[in-house]
């Protein structure tokens, strides 16, 4: 029997150069070598706009259905104007209204679908992790119906929740008709949640990011172009349908000083705290609910009759309310109205969203965080005049970072705030005060309020991303060089006994002929299997041709090759000379690839020499 150590690809000894690959190698099975963009992604992203044409007509119709329920309720009229319920004057049966709404939303949870429950975003998240991002169809009527109910009849909600979960199921459903892999229907999913969310604010930049953030989980051209040309689309259908004007008008702003700069990162980090509170007790009054003795298809009810009697105190806080943000941004709310109106929505919004109804979280934490910052940025500002701050600019501060910090989508939520109001000089404040808020979130708050339910339901989200550690890494970085080859005409049983004999500690074994040609790759199993007679040849246990990758491959593409071929090990050749056995790749080279990743990240160290004298060698 043969055996040959087979050294460094730099050097030039080792298993010498064929003049050819031969028959079987020219069969080798190589990795994938994808490119970022095909002609597959030509198609998804027509799809995907169609998608968003269709999601801005959507969102529309969705809005006219809640000024629909809205007028039946409060008004006893039929009509679709958009008219707030707080200049109904029903006395009482302010209580009894958001109460008849909920009834009716528990019934349709129950026998419908149990899915139309929460504010949206989580459950269309828990399609894309676990079930291959099909969303039923049955969702896609239940689920505008039901929101449209909650918050017609008073629920404190916004509307893009059940959009952005409309949306996303209609992007499913097409989805689901095509003849596509699950990776392309995630892609028209958050598509189409996307346009629902361009559609509402006429904010397509920030509907990509949050899309990237809380549904796709990567940023890859194939996904972020369809995304991207569906939130464009939708965006145009608001245009045509509703104007291109901000959706939160406020008064321009002037530049401001790095000592307002200063003040308005303080009210962010602030209001992560906040952030991190109005979480925690959302879940803990849901937490609450779970602990009634009655079934959940009546804890609506519960949470709708305070919502009733909140509203009856403080009319304001029923509905949607996104004429509050623009009251909060433009100064006219301020003082003791503005607090009571904070705490009352916190109070009425928390409450029925924890009972388990449908509808949004976006309109109330933007009211909520708004206020508050409104609130800091006064007071900052009648201490420290002379630093120049605006109630209104620590308002739109303070209505981003709070989002920023109960959904952990940063960069949506700065770059949302800034295309909903069209002022650039606001931007730098939004950027260091969500930064600040962001900060402090992630630091006291491991899920945020979208990924809070998911991991209850033991479902991890990790919300980081970062290239591929492995597509960073060579193969020839990490394979291993001391690699045995069997010589292809070596008897079983002569090779057996050395095995026996402790001559090698390895599992599996390239396999050369005469010509020290690759031929393939064997393991124990393969050699010692008792249905081969000693007689044999070791080319005779060969079942197949080789699966091998080149030095310049990724370790991702390795990894994955591994998968597809069902292997735990690939042969390292030259790409120059493919004859040419280099090393072996295994699962275990694959793993101790990321020491130097993890060494990177878990050890301080200082690099920078200081000082005119050199180190001195030796002791």
């Amino acid at each position: 029997m043969a055996d040959h150590e087979i050294r460094d690809s730099s050097t030039t000894d080792g298993l010498p150069v064929a003049p050819s690959m031969g028959p079987v190698l020219a069969s080798a099975r190589m990795p994938h070598e994808e490119a970022p963009v095909g002609w597959r992604v030509v198609g998804v992203s027509a799809v995907a706009l169609g998608v968003g044409v269709a999601a801005g007509f959507i969102a529309e119709a969705l809005l006219h259905l809640i000024y629909l329920f809205t007028n039946l309720a409060f008004y006893g009229r039929f009509g679709f104007e958009n008219v707030p319920p707080t200049t109904a004057a029903l006395g009482a049966w302010t209580i009894a209204v958001p109460v008849a709404g909920a009834l009716v939303i528990g019934v349709m949870a129950r026998y419908g679908s149990a899915a139309i429950r929460g504010h949206g975003i989580p459950e269309v998240m828990e399609r894309v992790l676990h079930g291959k991002s099909r969303i039923s169809p049955r969702l896609l009527f239940l689920k505008p119906l039901s929101s449209a109910i909650a918050i017609g009849t008073g629920g404190p909600f916004g509307a893009e929740g059940p959009i952005i979960a409309t949306g996303g199921a209609f992007g499913s459903l097409v989805g689901q008709t095509l003849r596509i892999t699950a990776d392309e229907r995630k892609t028209l999913l958050a598509a189409g949640a996307a346009a629902g969310m361009a559609a509402t604010f006429g904010t397509p930049m920030a509907a990509v990011l949050l899309a990237v953030e809380l549904l796709l989980f990567e940023y890859r051209p194939r996904s972020v172009v369809p995304v991207a040309l569906a939130a464009s689309a939708a965006t145009a259908v608001r245009w045509a349908l509703v104007g291109a004007g901000p959706v939160f008008a406020m008064p321009a702003l002037a530049a401001l000083t790095w000592e307002a700069l200063a003040v308005y990162a303080v009210i962010g980090a602030l209001l992560g705290l906040v952030s991190v509170g109005v979480t925690r007790a959302v879940y803990a009054i849901e937490d609450g609910f779970e602990r009634l003795p009655v079934h959940w298809m009546w804890w609506p009810a519960l949470g709708a009759a305070a919502v009733g009697v909140v509203g009856y105190v403080e009319p304001r806080t029923l509905g949607v309310g996104y004429y509050l943000i623009e009251e909060i941004l433009s100064g006219e709310l301020v003082g003791a109205g503005l607090v009571a109106l904070v705490g009352l929505k916190f109070l009425s919004w928390s409450l029925y969203l924890g009972s388990g109804t449908s509808g949004g979280t976006l309109a109330p934490l933007f009211i909520i965080g708004g206020g508050i910052g409104a609130l800091l940025g006064g007071v900052a500002a009648g201490w420290f005049p002379e630093v120049g701050l605006v109630p209104g600019v620590a308002g739109l501060v303070g209505m981003a970072a709070i989002f920023a910090g109960a959904s952990h989508a940063f960069l949506a939520s700065v770059v949302f705030a800034f295309e909903a109001t069209q002022q650039p000089m606001g931007l730098l404040p939004l950027l260091a005060g969500s930064g600040g808020a962001y900060l402090v979130s992630r630091l006291l708050m491991h899920h945020s309020i979208m990924t809070e339910k998911l991991a209850r339901r033991g479902t991890a989200v990790r919300t980081e991303y970062d290239v591929d550690y492995l597509s960073r890494v060579a193969v020839r970085e990490a394979a291993s060089r001391d690699v045995v080859a069997l010589d292809a005409d070596d008897a079983l049983g002569e090779v057996r006994e050395w095995i026996a004999g402790g001559g090698t500690t390895h599992h599996g074994f390239p396999v050369v002929d005469a010509q020290q040609r690759l031929v393939g790759v064997v393991t124990h199993r393969d050699l010692l299997d008792p249905a081969m007679p000693p007689e044999r040849r070791v080319r005779d246990v060969v079942k197949r041709p080789p699966a091998v990758v080149y030095e310049d491959h990724t370790l991702r593409e390795a990894a994955d090759h591994m998968i597809r071929e069902g292997v735990g090990r690939l042969v390292v050749v030259d790409r120059r000379a493919p004859a040419r056995v280099t090393g072996v790749l295994t699962r275990s080279d694959l793993l101790l690839a990321h020491r130097p990743r993890l060494e990177a990240a878990d050890r301080p160290e200082r690099s920078l020499r200081v000082g005119l004298r050199p180190p001195q060698a030796g002791p």
